[in-house]
């Protein structure tokens, strides 16, 4: 079991400037106790980098957060009837308005329906029918979940932690290409380092 008290004491210190709030805590809070509930055995660095990806992609909150940006913007990133159709297919955006309805959420930015639709079949409930539904994933319970489930399994680019730290590898920055190519590869790496440093300690 990791050892909240040093964790959050080191990463107050080393990521987060001196000083947490409460948001931020319970945020990392349902991460470490979703890996502890179902992959506590499970190589350390992928928590690491799962959080240093969270710190990234939620603009330090810890919390799951929306993609920033207009209906427009979604509609013409994502959709099969915008700016660019053959993304909108590589997301499984099919139908008018998905662009729009399954923009980015969560703790890593789901986004398009077939990954919405993977996560449904998945955890259970209802996540597709409407802009209500989708915004389950916001859930951090279940945003935690979805975040492990593709970041294990290569579910998001078909990319895996294991492909990048195992018994013989140890690639900080290649990992990125698990959630966004290189985007922020560096900027990432060094995060998930110092999560790692955080989480190094066990009771």
């Amino acid at each position: 079991m990791i050892d909240r008290k040093f964790f959050f004491d080191h990463v107050r210190s080393n990521l987060f400037a001196g000083k947490l709030s409460t948001s931020q805590v319970d945020g990392m809070t349902f991460i470490l106790d979703v890996w502890e509930e179902s992959h506590a055995a499970k190589d350390d660095r992928w928590l690491a980098y799962a959080l240093g990806t969270t710190f990234h992609e939620t603009a330090r909150t810890m919390q799951p957060i929306k993609e920033f940006g207009s209906d427009k913007r979604f509609h013409d990133l994502y959709d099969i009837g915008g700016k660019n159709p053959p993304l909108a297919r590589q997301l499984g955006n099919l139908r008018p308005g998905d662009g729009v309805l399954f923009h980015g959420r969560g703790y890593v930015q789901l986004t398009g329906r077939t990954n919405y639709t993977t996560m449904q079949k998945a955890f259970g409930g209802d996540l597709t029918s409407s802009r209500a539904a989708a915004d389950g994933v916001m859930q951090p319970d279940l945003a935690a979940k979805i975040m492990f489930k593709g970041m294990i399994e290569g579910t998001f680019t078909g990319k895996k932690l294991a492909d990048f730290f195992n018994a013989t590898k140890e690639d900080w920055r290649n990992a990125r290409k698990i959630i966004n190519g290189l985007d922020h590869a560096d900027d990432i790496a060094g995060f998930a380092k110092k999560f790692r440093a955080a989480i190094s300690h066990t009771v």
